[in-house]
């Protein structure tokens, strides 16, 4: 049995249906991140906004939707996710959380190994090694949940009573 869509794009394999035990190893792997990150001492939020620019950066409509409104079950507003993309031109973050987003962007970029060395220097600068690693971690996970979504080309739709629904 195929798991698939219909897309403009041609016929679509569902990864998480077609290969379930590979997608619950990818759950579980998030799972230890999560936990990972909160014994580094990471917030939620901050998970959420690296979740968000990853996914922004891999254009992961799916994983957008779902993370966008979990920063902000988390404490995230609206302006900052609103400028996320053009966070080196604000004020608006903290440099604990700019190196994150830089770590995150060099690994969702590897191929720019300048940006890494400047990521990881930044990120010495303000964090233990385990929130690095916690970061790097996220930044990990949500690449891979990015990829599985992307290619996969999950649907979204519009949230319940929000604009475009009904």
């Amino acid at each position: 049995m195929t798991a698939t869509t219909e897309t403009e794009a041609g016929r679509r394999v569902f990864l998480d249906k077609q290969h379930p035990e590979a997608y619950r190893a990818l759950v579980a792997t998030s799972e230890a991140v999560k936990a990972a990150a909160a014994e580094a001492g990471l917030t939620r939020r901050l998970v959420e906004l690296v979740n968000v620019r990853v996914s922004q950066l891999n254009a992961c409509a799916y994983c957008l939707g779902l993370h966008t409104a979990a920063a902000l079950r988390a404490g995230e507003t609206t302006q900052r996710l609103g400028v996320l993309p053009a966070w080196r031109d604000t004020e608006l973050f903290d440099p604990r959380e700019r190196a994150a987003l830089a770590l995150a962007e060099a690994t969702t970029r590897p191929q720019d190994a300048e940006a890494q060395d400047r990521a990881y220097r930044a990120a010495r600068a303000v964090m233990s090694e385990d929130e690095i690693s916690a970061v790097l971690w996220v930044a990990v996970t949500i690449n891979a949940f990015n990829r599985v979504s992307v290619m996969s080309k999950y649907p979204v739709r519009p949230a319940a009573g929000g604009p475009g629904a009904g």
